[in-house]
């Protein structure tokens, strides 16, 4: 193992000796997306105190960026960010100092647990925090405040994929292999991502699929930028995937290209998995997903003949109340044809936020404790206690789920610390939303601009960006890596662990809330170690020598894990487990009044919720505003042409947003971006009805009608 370990930081050091004459930059990394690509950061003189240049030795994006992380810095600049404390008074947000801000978040924390009970003050993350402040915020909640009203924003990215993963596999991991097996598959399915406009780096591996022979298929209601690279494009209708997955499995079955050597010897549930796709016969799918019965065999055969295929699932299947049964589906596919525990082939996640898979492993998330631990196992609880120095019975239970702690806010949640997270835009039915957060007795916002939530809350607290500090993400295919400070922050700026350890200090607990990112990662991997997100050999020193760590990596002499799977599943007995789901409709179905589905989705230039990219000039000159994509055929039976404002209604609210007409869609579906606030808001449109597993709300599938504006 060392010998392997030895051979890779080789490899690394050879990779970063390719910087040349850049090897004055900061090595350090993207501040968007899940692929995190790498980059350097230049010291500048100017309002904007970084440069971005490229950093060619880090081996996801070879030195590509998109325009996001190309126009990263702009961010940095004064006018796009906070710089002081802000305190409401006579319904103003103004200055204040940093010990009166925090003076009044201690006081009114205090006094509401006191009034209400602890689990009246919450607690709400974000999927971009860094391993350190996720971690630290979930021992925060559950050791200083001691409530169970925790959970995150990564809740709305990829919980299904990650339920679906665990009850098959036994862990969950976005990408159970390393980026660079994708282009050695014969197929890939990509089911519900568009990676050409949300993680453009990501590319290069489908085209060298494609370049060393294998075939991509890609499931998506629209046309986009990545169905156009496919060979062959598959549009089922918006909450079908579900029945075109069982589709294609009783194809298999039928046309006898089942791996029952595979079956047999390395999962259980077959027969009634077997059974449930057998009840989905092709015509029946046809019906349901709109796809052409020729297309579904197309689409069986390549993936059979491939001799190894992977499916990637993204937030279209997983964004549904039936996303965790959704993503099973396509896992029973990879299981029954053999694909999958072996290389180049399996199930994977294209995790969508920065850190949405460290954000979920270390205490964030509602249910677990760090390490991928159940805050309900008696166990993890009892580890976790002693690296914490508490009482394992002082713990809080698990608590309520994003959607369903945003919705108590203002009747059994009164009091909310919010960290990296802009729901206001981002959360489904986001005006009744906005109405809880302002139903609060007291909000407190800790971010780096004033995004459309700190605008609603008593307290803003300016803290540091990702080129300001030091800390580690967890990219999609389980890497560690290391994002390190390249520039000082603005005076009045701290760092969100410099407000847990203040926060934390004035609440009765001056010990055990460092300041410093590499001692709450040291603690960090004590607590993960033993469990199925094992931290424990990794360091900031290895992350920098190797190019990132892929755990689990239980001891310093572990190479870390870039392959799960290979001899064993992570289940008791060591096989994947089948389950048997069934087709069921969306919550929400069109009907006479409400006769088209809505989808939505991302832009190429804009991020979530657009709080820091639409602070970025250049950004906001590629994609200036909202829109809604709909056919020809609905546009002319509206009277609607291109560029009309058009009024998109649902049951829970109505936009109204320009219309792009397009024959990059389906007739009987329209699309909008979801990454602006006010009336073109996609959002306040869509459907909070939750997955009974994941909890994870239907934001890919709801029924609406246009009307003229």
């Amino acid at each position: 193992m060392c010998g392997a370990r030895n051979v890779r930081a080789a490899a690394a050091k050879q990779r970063r000796s390719k910087l040349g004459a850049m090897n004055d930059a900061t090595d350090t990394h993207c501040p968007y997306c899940a692929l995190q690509c790498g980059m350097g950061l230049r010291r500048t003189e100017g309002p904007v105190p970084v440069s971005v240049v490229e950093r060619p030795g880090f081996p996801v994006n070879q030195g590509a960026l998109c325009g996001k992380g190309s126009n990263a810095a702009a961010v940095l600049g004064p006018g796009a960010r906070l710089t002081t404390p802000l305190i409401r008074r006579d319904g103003e947000l103004r200055p204040a100092s940093w010990p009166e801000a925090l003076d009044r978040i201690a006081a009114e924390v205090s006094g509401t647990a006191a009034s209400y009970g602890r689990d009246a003050v919450g607690v709400f993350g974000g999927g971009g925090l860094t391993n350190e402040k996720a971690y630290l915020l979930g021992k925060f909640a559950r050791v200083v405040l001691g409530t169970s009203a925790i959970d995150y924003n990564g809740r709305f990215c990829m919980s299904s994929a990650a339920a679906a993963g665990i009850r098959a596999f036994g862990v969950d991991r976005g990408l159970p292999f390393p980026l660079e097996d994708i282009p050695r598959a014969g197929c890939v399915i990509l089911v519900g991502g568009n990676p050409a406009e949300t993680m453009p780096p990501f590319v290069r591996y489908l085209r060298e699929l494609q370049e060393n022979g294998g075939r991509l298929i890609v499931v998506d209601p629209r046309r986009t930028r990545t169905a156009e690279l496919a060979d062959l494009h598959l549009a089922p209708r918006p909450g079908t995937d579900l029945a075109l997955a069982l589709g294609m499995l009783h194809l298999v079955v039928a046309d006898g290209r089942t791996d029952e050597a595979f079956i047999a010897e390395r999962t259980t549930g077959w027969a009634e998995t077997r059974a449930a796709a057998m009840a989905h016969w092709p015509e029946h799918v046809e019906s349901v997903t709109g796809v052409p019965l020729p297309q579904l065999r197309d689409a069986v055969r390549m993936f059979c003949d491939a001799g190894s295929a992977m499916v990637l699932t993204a937030r279209g299947p997983e964004q549904q109340a039936k996303g965790t049964d959704t993503v099973s589906a396509w896992i029973n596919l990879c299981l029954a044809t053999g694909n999958a525990g072996r290389p180049n082939a399996g199930y994977g996640c294209l995790t969508g936020q920065g850190n949405g898979q460290g954000g979920r492993e270390h205490g964030q998330k509602a249910d677990q404790l760090p390490g991928y631990r159940k805050l309900d196992d008696p166990a993890a609880r009892a580890h976790v206690a002693a690296v914490w120095g508490v009482d394992p019975d002082a713990l809080p239970g698990p608590g309520r789920s994003a959607y369903e702690l945003l919705d108590s806010l203002g009747t059994d949640v009164k009091a909310l610390l919010l960290m990296g997270s802009n729901p206001v835009v981002s959360a489904p039915r986001a005006a009744h939303i906005a109405d809880r957060l302002r139903s609060l007795d007291f909000l407190a916002v800790s971010d780096v601009v004033l995004s459309e939530t700190a605008a609603l809350a008593d307290v803003v607290l300016p803290v540091t960006q990702w080129a300001e500090e030091t800390g580690t993400m967890t990219n999609l295919e389980g890497r560690v890596i290391l994002r390190r400070k390249a520039v000082d922050a603005p005076g009045g700026v701290r760092s969100d662990l410099e407000v847990l350890h203040e926060l934390a200090g004035r609440l009765g607990h001056g010990e055990g809330f460092p300041t410093e990112a590499e001692k709450v990662f040291d603690e960090l991997r004590r607590a993960s170690s033993g469990g199925p997100a094992d931290y424990a050999g990794i360091s900031y020193e290895r992350i920098a020598a190797e190019d990132g760590v892929f755990w689990p990596c239980p001891s310093q002499e572990h190479p870390g894990t870039p392959r799960l799977f290979l001899d064993r599943f992570a289940t008791p007995d060591g096989r994947a487990r089948f389950t048997a789901v069934q087709h069921r409709p969306a919550a929400e179905e069109p009907d006479a009044e409400y006769p088209v589905r809505l989808t939505t989705g991302r832009v190429l230039a804009q991020y979530q919720s657009g709080a820091q990219t639409r602070r970025v000039d250049a950004l906001n000159a590629a994609a200036p505003g909202p829109f809604v994509e709909l056919h020809p055929q609905l546009a002319e039976r509206l009277g609607v042409r291109d560029g009309d404002r058009v009024a998109v209604v649902s049951r829970r609210g109505r936009t109204v947003t320009p219309a792009r007409v397009t024959t990059a869609i389906r007739p009987d579906t329209v699309f909008m971006p979801f990454h602006w606030p006010g009336e073109g808001s996609a959002n306040l449109l869509t459907n909070p009805a939750l997955d009974p597993v994941s909890r994870m709300p239907e934001f890919k599938a709801c029924a609406v009608r246009l009307e003229r504006a």
